[in-house]
């Protein structure tokens, strides 16, 4: 498995007091502020829900072209409910309108006013930011977005506004909502895989191939592939964090080629742009990373974890103290409740990379190599299957030692 899903964490700026936790690159602009709010109010992890659901579904957009991109206004409700906010007012301002700081304040607006994006003067898009009361300031604008843009980088940050400035930046109407905390933190997400068949992905790729306008299809598509390659990696890194993936490395590898895709792609519409002829091979390659979406991250490819068949021949007490005791240490639970059959990924903190730690942990202290067709989840998620797969792995007739008791010399 590997860490590689898990995105270098960007420091905000020293004076910016933004959550340490947040994995900005994940997110695209409507998202990343949600997440500040839910970090905020349900603790680290809980906005890796937002990548639940691996999801294409193209609709109408512009320029006759389908579009993969939802309004913000379609995108909050979902997001909401999923990251367990509570929306206590919603509406659209008028133009000219003056905006109050609050707490739980979001706000979508166009870029093109937003002095604090590289889009400022340059193209029309919708974008969240936060806005907060301020102590030396009229208000506070709470922006943690990560990328890069033709214009520059785009990094978090918490900048105060003057109500002049304020005006400036919101000239004309834009979405408000007051969001508070949903009681306690949401029932964990489950993944879901929205996918639509062959045949409108088909349609999907041959509408950017075959469009007349070859500027304007690959300036969409180039928003296109960035927004399907941002939603693939933020789902692998869901799954991964709750130990659903069969295989992290070629989920990782599908992501890194769809990244790659979005790459070719800005540089095909950079080529046109110039009046140079565009390469096809992007449309291929598009119609190859849709088809492979389902093998990469399908049912298939997430199991369910079960717990062992309750007719299982009984195992030996000492070897499943020493598993329940390993687990234990590295989940920072207690071994009893793991004994009495709480599932490991009900652990605060269990991901896939914990099981590493226990299986690398057992190979260890057992002097054993367990099968590497018996590490998948089903049997990594109790103790009782992990029992299973130690057996399997000792010398025939070697029986398990109960763990020796380590001495204490002081200290905590």
């Amino acid at each position: 498995m590997s860490a590689d899903l898990d995105p270098a964490s960007v420091p905000a700026p020293a004076s910016a007091s933004l959550p340490a936790c947040v994995q900005w690159p994940l997110f695209d602009c409507v998202q990343v502020n949600l997440a500040i709010l839910a970090e905020r109010w349900h603790g680290p992890g809980a906005p890796l829900d937002l990548g639940a659901v691996l999801r294409f579904r193209p609709l109408p957009g512009p320029d006759g072209l389908p579009t993969v991109e939802r309004s913000a206004a379609d995108q909050l409700t979902e997001a909401a409910q999923r990251l367990g906010l509570a929306v206590l007012d919603r509406r659209t301002t008028a133009p000219g309108e003056t905006l109050t700081p609050a707490e739980g304040r979001y706000v979508v607006a166009d870029a093109f006013h937003l002095p604090w994006v590289p889009y400022a003067g340059r193209r029309h898009m919708e974008h969240s930011f936060l806005l907060e009361p301020a102590g030396d300031a009229d208000a506070v604008v709470v922006d943690g977005y990560h990328n890069e843009t033709p214009w520059g980088s785009a990094r978090p940050l918490r900048r105060p506004l003057s109500r002049a400035e304020l005006a400036a930046a919101v000239p004309g109407p834009a979405l408000v909502v007051t969001l508070a905390p949903a009681g306690g933190p949401p029932a964990p997400a489950a993944a879901e895989v929205d996918l639509a068949d062959e045949e409108t992905a088909a349609r999907y790729v041959a509408a950017y191939a075959e469009h007349p306008d070859r500027r304007a299809a690959l300036d969409r598509l180039t928003l296109e592939t960035w927004l399907l390659a941002r939603s693939r990696r933020l789902h692998a890194r869901f799954l991964s964090s709750r130990g659903l993936l069969a295989d992290d490395s070629a989920a990782l590898a599908h992501v890194e080629a769809w990244e790659s895709l979005a790459e070719s792609v800005y540089l095909g519409y950079r080529r046109v742009e110039r009046g140079r002829p565009e390469t096809r091979e992007v449309f291929t390659r598009l119609t190859e990373r849709l088809g492979r979406d389902r093998e990469a991250f399908g049912p298939a490819t997430v199991p369910a974890a079960v717990p062992p068949p309750a007719d299982a021949t009984p195992l030996p007490a000492p070897l499943r103290v020493r598993v329940a005791a390993a687990a234990g240490a590295v989940l920072k639970a207690d071994p009893a409740a793991l004994l009495e059959g709480r599932p490991l990924a009900d652990v605060p903190g269990f991901t896939s990379f914990r099981v590493v730690e226990i299986v690398e942990r057992l190979e260890r202290e057992l002097s054993v190599e367990f099968d590497a067709d018996d590490l998948v989840p089903e049997n990594l998620h109790h103790v009782d299957g992990i029992c299973r797969i130690v057996l399997r792995a000792l010398p025939a007739g070697t029986a398990p030692q109960p763990a020796r008791p380590v001495a204490r010399t002081g200290g905590n």
